[in-house]
């Protein structure tokens, strides 16, 4: 019998647009289990009860209609706990959070609980150094809260923005200029929402390496599971 991992998003599962680059990188080795804190809701729904109030942390997701929705991380949290013991409940030994956001407190009774935002800022100052980080993250309402992330590991990036779920490809273009004008060295894509189209527009505009958040995950969850 394979292992399990669960993969839990912030959005709706199953992520048709992510999944195959899990996929990819971790092959038949484990069974993927999908699960979505907004499973089950509308737009309308989500809208209404999870909209980010003035202060909040904010996020941003993909519906399986391909809508985007923004919510609130204050309000999706009791329900991203939720989801995740309902993936331990199912067996799953390593539960992946689908997410570079900071979750403070999530917790799993006895499954490796694999959060991006632990991660990613680490292995990326490790690649980095003393080169300038470029950072594209979904919205410009994020540009504090990336910038408060990376001061954890010493880096003070660039921040330019392009959604994952509105793409156009004007848009990434215009992201990746505004980060090589002020001064660039290293781009990274930061939200597991970003595929890999997204940053061969990135990389042939830029001209820099470019990293793709999820491949990034992918690869490290597969040496572990």
């Amino acid at each position: 019998m394979i292992d399990k991992l669960g993969v839990v998003t912030i959005g709706q599962a199953p992520r048709s647009d992510v999944g195959p680059i899990l996929e990819k990188h971790l092959g038949n080795r484990v069974e993927l289990i999908q699960a979505g804190v907004l499973d089950g809701m509308t737009k309308a729904e989500i809208d209404r009860s999870l909209y980010p109030e003035t202060g909040d942390y904010v996020l941003t997701s993909r519906l399986l209609t391909a809508e985007s929705v923004v919510t609130s991380r204050e309000k999706i949290q009791p329900i991203l706990q939720k989801r995740i013991e309902e993936l331990e409940n199912r067996g799953c030994k390593h539960i992946l959070v689908l997410c570079t956001g900071v979750f403070p407190g999530l917790k799993a009774k006895s499954a490796f609980l694999i959060e991006p935002d632990q991660i990613i800022p680490p292995a990326v100052a490790g690649m980095v150094k003393k080169r300038q980080l470029g950072v594209i993250t979904p919205l410009d309402e994020q540009r504090e809260t990336i910038a408060e992330k990376w001061e954890t590991v010493g880096l003070s990036p660039l921040v330019s923005a392009a959604s994952p779920y509105q793409p156009d490809e004007q848009s990434f273009q215009k992201a990746a200029q505004s980060l090589v004008e002020h001064g660039a060295e290293v781009i990274l894509l930061d939200c597991m929402g970003y595929v890999e189209e997204m940053r061969d527009i990135v990389r042939k505009r830029s001209g820099l390496p470019v990293i793709l958040s999820n491949a990034l995950m992918a690869k490290l969850v597969s040496e572990m599971v």
